[in-house]
């Protein structure tokens, strides 16, 4: 269920600080986005528009949160979590690589003006046209996991780099595993290396895995890291050029848990890969950007029913909350009154609502709010991972167009 937020103290902006042009950075203290939020609404946004914030601190303080936890490890984001062009530039300007998985993904990597050498095609089922894209642009980085695909790469790309994509021993630490997709088994690995290197005359140069979306369980990390050394040891066995890097995938949100996997991680690479010329790298997807948007819609629509309050918003599961039919726990919300003196102080059991004829566009059933009006604000928090990517126009609703406003918490 999702929580309500506690409000922040709120403090006075100038209206005139604010300039809403495209990619302006308004720079605030985090007591003054109560106010930065009501002055976008008024002068952009009518009821039935919602819209992003992102904060760029956010993504800085992550990515020092990372090289400090993880200093080895060089983080590819995995592009599909979130595409906001301006998510992409920050986290290139901040060291990072980039994980695609389509050509359209690859395009946008590269619009920006980002180096085909910082991606890697991490899709190992690839359209044969995808393939002969990532080889005319110049990317030479990606994984595969059955024959078929090692005879697609063969013909239309035999200069790509390989990571051979393992099954992780166990991911049922995860709340979505990807185990059933994706990876070899233990007993396909030596056949499958023997056919992609001494038949077909491919570089397989590492191994890759992923133990599933948001890990619960430090220790499938160890597990997989584990199973990755003996494939190593096989292809050791085979004969094959000494392999040389390790992708430990994704899986990571920032929680006071992700300190205890990067613990596991550290740990468990230096027992299993001592040699220190090894190059480690990940595929982080909501760890970068799910705590840094937030998500601001308006109520369209209002009806009581007894005790209890029934509101409608301009977003809904056809738009930004797909994932929260999955993980709505992870969502924070809180209501902001348009007017800040006529703020309600009576508290109601209330039932959002998303703005399509689909009944089962619910967004948050039986919480607690303080009783709201037609155009009032309620922002939801942590919503930068697989929302705004998630959008489409069912009902005639455009949630692919939703703009996001820039800020930056450093400054007070």
């Amino acid at each position: 269920m999702i929580r309500k937020e506690e409000s922040p103290v709120s403090s006075n902006v100038s209206k005139s600080l604010f300039d809403f042009g495209k990619n302006r950075v308004h720079k605030i203290s985090k007591d003054g986005m109560t106010d930065l939020i009501r002055l976008i609404a008024a002068e952009k946004h009518e009821a039935g528009q919602p819209f992003y914030v992102l904060d760029l601190a956010t993504i800085e303080r992550l990515m020092d949160k990372w090289n400090r936890s993880l200093p080895h490890v060089k983080p590819f984001y995995a592009v599909k979590c979130n595409t906001e062009p301006v998510l992409l530039t920050k986290l290139a300007n901040l060291g990072a690589n980039f994980d695609c998985a389509s050509l359209l993904e690859i395009d946008t990597v590269l619009s920006l003006g980002i180096s085909p050498n910082r991606i890697i095609f991490a899709n190992p089922c690839k359209a044969i046209s995808h393939i002969k894209h990532a080889a005319a642009v110049g990317i030479n980085f990606t994984t595969f996991d059955s024959e078929h695909e090692v005879d697609k790469i063969k013909k239309w790309h035999p200069q790509c780099r390989l990571l051979l994509r393992i099954k992780a021993p166990s991911d049922s630490g995860s709340l979505r595993p990807l185990g059933k997709k994706f990876g070899v088994l233990p007993e396909e690995i030596e056949p499958l290396l023997h056919y992609a290197c001494n038949v077909s005359g491919l570089k397989v140069v590492g191994v890759s895995f992923h133990v599933g979306s948001i890990a619960q369980d430090p220790n499938i990390y160890s597990e997989a890291i584990a199973g990755a050394r003996a494939v190593f040891d096989v292809a050791d066995y085979l004969g094959i050029p000494k392999m040389q890097i390790l992708n430990i995938g994704g899986g990571f949100r920032s929680t006071p848990l992700f300190e205890e996997v990067a613990g596991v991680v550290n740990e468990a690479v230096q027992d299993y890969f001592p040699d220190p010329n090894l190059t480690i790298i990940a595929e982080p997807g909501r760890f970068f950007p799910e705590t840094a948007f937030m998500l601001v819609t308006h109520v369209i629509g209002k009806r009581v029913r007894g005790e209890k309050i029934e509101y409608w918003i301009d977003d809904g599961i056809y738009g930004s909350f797909r994932p929260t039919l999955y993980n709505s726990c992870f969502v924070g919300i809180k209501p902001i009154s348009v007017k800040a003196s006529s703020e309600s102080c009576q508290i109601c059991e209330s039932t959002i609502y998303g703005p399509s004829c689909d009944s089962l566009d619910a967004v948050a059933i039986d919480i607690k709010l303080p009783e709201l009006q037609l155009d009032d604000l309620i922002v939801f928090y942590n919503m930068g991972a697989y929302s705004k990517c998630g959008g489409t126009k069912f009902n005639g609703f455009d949630m692919l167009s939703t703009p996001t406003y820039l800020v930056n918490t450093n400054s007070s």
